[in-house]
């Protein structure tokens, strides 16, 4: 298919903001394209083009965008910085200038879906001597041989800012409306939940895509956990007391809420993989994990789940998560991190062993299964701190205990339930002594004065929208940080300056931050339609959520209902 093709799709999903508008465009988009094109075109409508698990990045930085737009286009450098600076939009610059160049008929090409992927996907593993200037070649071989519109989308995917509004719960929807909703079959409630099994398994709807064509409902049906690819995980909700949740459901599993990094380890004979709760796998960063699972896992192959905490040298406590996270985005000085930061696994869960699911076994039977299989290393790789009962006081003094233990509460289970992928687990619950809080994404921020100057110490703060992907402003965010904090905030936030207006910044909603606050108010200065008064820092979430892990607007509009002042 002709990537002229892709474009005219991307411009009538920008051009809509209706969720069921968009799911039709994106499901005629499905059926048009060929099965061999149609896992590229579910990753490209997302903007991507790896599934996010692989790990693989594109790394193309704003400067070299614009230094690839100057030599496709014949455009300075300084010109094209002006533009982006007025307009904010790599991809509106690029198809201004393109527009605008002279006519070129050598070495130009009608662009294919399969060479734009190529050529993207080349990007992630050109490494080495020479590698800038091979990147800038690959993107501006796109770039000669593109038609204004398709230079602006071939930008923006590249630098992964789409701006279509495709998120997940569309494609999902787009995939049941295009291959699953036929005449006499099943109700599409049905359907919907088989698309949603199978990528919470595979994890990449562009596979999901590819089987619910050729094989249907029954092909989803069979679709099989694989070892070293990770599963979406079970994730539990808050909940308001040990007692509602005892009285709901009589006894339980009371494990510590460990403060530290959701692990996903999967072993092959000797192979290990390890991802975390986001699916980034974090392998190569935990070399300590990887041997500790080859001692203690005594399976040919299987994938079990626990946290990984840190553990202060000194004192033997756990180290709060942030020293933790240090380690999950290191790429150098691993030997390093691994001495300074050691860590303990505290095991909880297994979901697939020697060729089996074990998905649909009761929790109690899962952890029988995982404690035949695990030769305990005590203080470093172990079972989870439990205790099953449905007696009160035991359960608020071994609530104290985890406490006394630094730890952040209690998970509460279920002994009889399955697993469930997603957050929304009405069997899996999380006691912490907070207030409600808020995970946010950090969307735009604001150089300081004075002695601040050097940083970015206001921040415009942003909740999703789960039908477009969107994120919508919410308020600004200035207290809470020590300077060590704000210099962390600066550094990680300068990577991603999208545009810059006098001291404000625009940055890529990449950043999520917990954050309290005194209320929530409505406010027609913000997106939402709310602000949050007095909001504070409590801690940065890196490498612990991503965007897509924020919480929504339906949250936000929640939590201002609970305080009594809806409407």
């Amino acid at each position: 298919m002709d990537y002229l093709v892709l474009v005219d799709y991307y411009k009538k999903l920008e051009e809509v903001s209706a969720k069921l508008e968009k799911t039709r465009i994106l499901a005629k988009l499905f059926k048009e394209v060929s099965s061999t094109e149609l896992d590229k075109v579910v990753l490209l409508v997302q903007g991507a083009v790896f599934p996010k698990f692989t790990g693989y990045e594109l790394g193309i930085a704003t400067q070299m965008m614009m230094k690839a737009i100057s030599k496709a286009t014949g455009v300075s450098i300084d010109k094209i910085e002006k533009e982006f600076a007025k307009v904010g939009d790599l991809g509106l610059v690029a198809e201004k200038f393109t527009k605008e160049r002279k006519q070129v008929t050598l070495f130009t090409k009608k662009l294919t879906i399969e060479k734009v992927f190529k050529n993207l996907q080349e990007l992630a593993f050109v490494t080495g001597a020479g590698s800038q200037d091979k990147k800038l070649a690959l993107i501006t071989e796109l770039l000669v041989s593109a038609k204004p519109e398709e230079a602006r989308y071939i930008v923006r995917t590249i630098l992964g800012e789409l701006r279509v509004g495709v998120a997940e719960g569309l494609i999902r929807d787009a995939i049941v409306e295009a291959f699953l909703i036929k005449e006499g079959e099943k109700k599409k409630e049905e359907m919907t939940e088989l698309v949603d099994y199978a990528w919470n398994i595979l994890s990449d709807f562009g596979e999901v895509a590819k089987i619910a064509r050729e094989k249907g409902a029954e092909g989803l049906k069979n679709v099989k956990i694989q070892v070293g690819r990770p599963i979406q995980v079970m994730l539990g909700l808050a909940a308001p007391s040990i007692e509602e949740v005892v009285k709901k459901f009589g006894k339980i599993v009371a494990q510590y809420k460990y403060d530290g990094a959701r692990c996903q380890i999967h072993k092959k004979r000797d192979k290990i993989w390890i991802f975390t709760r986001r699916l980034e796998n974090v392998t190569q960063q935990f070399p300590d994990i990887v041997e500790l699972s080859k001692e203690g896992l005594k399976a040919e192959e299987c994938i079990v789940e626990g946290e990984a905490i840190g553990i202060d040298k000194k004192t033997g406590y756990p180290l709060p998560f942030q020293v933790l996270s240090q380690r999950i985005h290191r790429k150098y000085d691993i030997e390093k991190m691994v001495k300074e930061i050691p860590i303990q696994v505290n095991l909880f869960d297994i979901v697939y062993l020697d060729g089996k699911m074990l998905l649909n076994k009761p929790l109690i039977e899962r952890e029988k299964i995982l404690k035949k299989i695990l030769k305990e290393i005590p203080g470093k790789f172990q079972f989870a701190k439990e205790i099953i009962t449905d007696d009160l006081k035991k359960l608020e003094e071994f609530y104290h205990e985890a406490l006394n233990a630094k730890q952040e509460g209690l998970m509460l289970k279920v002994p009889t339930s399955r697993y469930v992928f997603g957050r929304h687990v009405e069997t899996m619950y999380k006691i912490k002594p907070i207030m409600e809080t808020l995970d946010l994404v950090v969307i735009g921020a604001t150089w300081g004065e004075g002695a601040r100057a050097k940083w970015l110490t206001s921040y415009l703060l942003a909740c999703r929208d789960p039908d477009t992907g969107k994120f919508l402003s919410c308020g600004m965010m200035s207290t809470g940080l020590t300077e060590e904090q704000y210099e962390e905030m600066t550094r990680l936030l300068k990577e991603l300056i999208i545009s810059e207006k006098g001291k404000e910044v625009i940055v890529k909603p990449q950043i999520v931050v917990e954050v309290g606050y005194q209320e929530i108010q409505k406010s027609p200065n913000y997106e939402s339609g709310f602000a949050l008064r007095f909001p504070r820092f409590i801690r940065l979430r890196v490498g612990d959520k991503g965007p897509e892990e924020a919480d929504s607007i339906d949250r936000l509009k929640k939590l201002y209902e609970s305080q009594g002042k809806a409407g």
